[in-house]
Parts: C-alpha cells; structure tokens; sequence
C-alpha cells in the first residue's frame, strides 16, 4: 500500500490512485476492510499545529473536538465527513477539520455520525441534526455554528439546514460544503466528462453507495436526501468548493445555480486541476492552503 509522499505535487490524488488499484483488484471487500482504507484519507494532510484534539459526545453523537489555540469557543464547525455515508470517520476527517478551524479562528466537533448500510438514510442527518440543536441547547448561538463536510458529508451540511428549516428550527448561520455528493440519481453530465481525470470516482462506486444509504425506503430524488430538490428559500450564506477534474462537479455547479435562484447568498469556488475534496492536501499544496484561506475570508465577511 503506498503512502503518499510529502513531497508529491498531489498527495490525495496519489492515494486516490493506490485505493483505485485495490478496490479494482480486490472487488469483494468486507465494510470493515473497506472502511479501514478509507480511514487512511488523513495521510495527505498535514497535522495542523497548535492544535489539540479531545473526544466528546454532542447530541449522544461521538465525535472529536478539535481547539486550534486562541479559537473562539463560541463559534462552532459541526463537521460531517465525507465517505458515501459508508466509510470515513472523525479520525480519517479531524486534520482536516482542524486546519479549517484554525484558518476561522473556531472550534470544530467532528462527528462519527451513524453509517450506511447498517444505518441507512435519514440515520447520518439525524445524528447531524441532533447534534446542531445539543450545540444549541448547550448556549451556542444558532448563527454562530456552521455545518460544514465534504462529499457525502457535504450533502449532510446541507441537508441539515434545509431539515432544520423544514422543522421550524434554528438556522446555522452557514454552511459549507466541499466537493458536495447530492446527485443520487447519478445524472450529472460530469461523471462522464470527468471520468478520465477524477483519480477515485466512478459510477459503479458510487451506485453502491447509493444502494446502501437509501435502500428501498428511500426516493432518489427525496429533498433531504438529495439536496438538489430541496427548498431553498431563507437558507443560510453558503459556501460551495471543487475541483476542476473530478466527476462530482456539476453537483457543485448545480448546488450552487439552485441556491443562487432561491436568493441565497452562495459563493462557488472551483480550482482548475484539483481532485474530490482537494482540500485534504492541507499543509502540502498551494491549491489547498489558498482554498482554505479564500474560505477563511468568506467566514470572517
């Protein structure tokens, strides 16, 4: 198994490459191999410094706290990971979260909310949604929490508000979404564009996954489920990002033209040559440091 280097010019797509090569040559893998791989997702991304981690339960949801030094303790990044709700965790996702906690002055609580397909759809959302509303409960401002994730956990970010809204409750004040998985009807035109370029992606990984979070309970065009159905009138600010080669692009672009649409106050940030949450190169490449920054300065407006 290779590790990435620190020196590669992309890491993440590197490992991308290296799971690619496993999971095409071993194609019965069990959820607990498969979620072990997955778990490696950290190793592109450097350990953020003056940071500590500590682990918590917010809403009766495990997860990892993470406190960037100096951060304002009443400002929170309820951060949802990303994995096809199957695989990834708060270990695989916390260097992430912590360099993005860090950059907005905030602190960040990862969770390990329930996975597919043991715990289908709306399990994941409800863990999200629960935990939001105990942040609340705790004295945290509802405008002062953001719900942010990537790919799946991306559409939990969103689906989140847009199930808060539904409920007559509080509001995060924004949400962040990077390289957002909301499309479960897999129709975008870009995983056929991007096919060549996206180093992880594929429609047969994807109809998998979408097979186990919605089993036959679940339409795929269910608004809280796929995100691109939803209402989104009276949704908060939104910050959307991806990268330029890979197959969930047009999810972004979508997302962002419905929003945009709805009124919302939505910023799309789309870097040329950059894989799936390419954010994880954090501490390794421009690209991702320069993300993180441009994101830093949209919380702060």
């Amino acid at each position: 198994m290779t590790i990435p280097s620190a020196n590669s010019p992309d890491p993440l797509k590197d490992l991308y490459t290296d799971w690619s090569e496993i999971l095409a040559a071993t194609p019965n893998l069990t959820t607990r191999l498969f979620r072990s791989i997955f778990d490696e997702w950290h190793q592109p991304t450097k350990e953020p410094e003056d940071v500590t981690y500590a682990e918590g339960t917010v809403g009766g949801v495990l997860g990892i706290w993470c406190h960037p030094a100096g951060a304002e303790a009443a400002k929170v990044l309820l951060y949802t990971h990303g994995g096809g709700f199957a695989v990834g965790s708060a270990q695989s996702h916390r260097k992430l979260a912590a360099h993005v906690a860090k950059a907005v002055g905030a602190t960040a609580f990862v969770l390990d909310y329930r996975r597919a397909p043991e715990h289908p759809h709306p399990a994941g959302l409800d863990d999200t949604v629960s935990a939001f509303l105990a942040l609340v409960e705790q004295g945290i401002r509802p405008g002062d929490i953001t719900t942010i994730g990537d790919s799946a956990g991306g559409n939990l970010a969103v689906a989140a508000a847009l199930a808060l809204k539904e409920r007559n409750q509080p509001l995060p004040g924004s949400v962040v979404a990077f390289s957002p998985w909301l499309d479960m009807e897999n129709a975008g035109e870009t995983l056929a564009s991007n096919d060549a370029t996206d180093a992880l992606i594929s429609v047969p990984l994807l109809e998998g996954m979408i097979a186990g979070v919605l089993g036959d309970q679940t339409s795929p065009t269910a608004p809280l489920a796929n995100p691109l159905y939803g209402d989104f009138s009276g949704f908060p600010r939104l910050y959307i990002n991806a990268g330029g080669d890979e197959a969930l692009l047009d999810n972004a672009t979508r997302l962002a033209r419905i929003a945009d649409e709805a009124g919302v106050d939505v910023t799309l940030s789309v870097v040329a040559g950059q894989q799936h949450v390419f954010p994880f190169n954090a501490g390794r490449t421009a690209a991702a440091d320069d993300e993180i920054a441009r994101l830093a300065k949209w919380y702060r407006a």
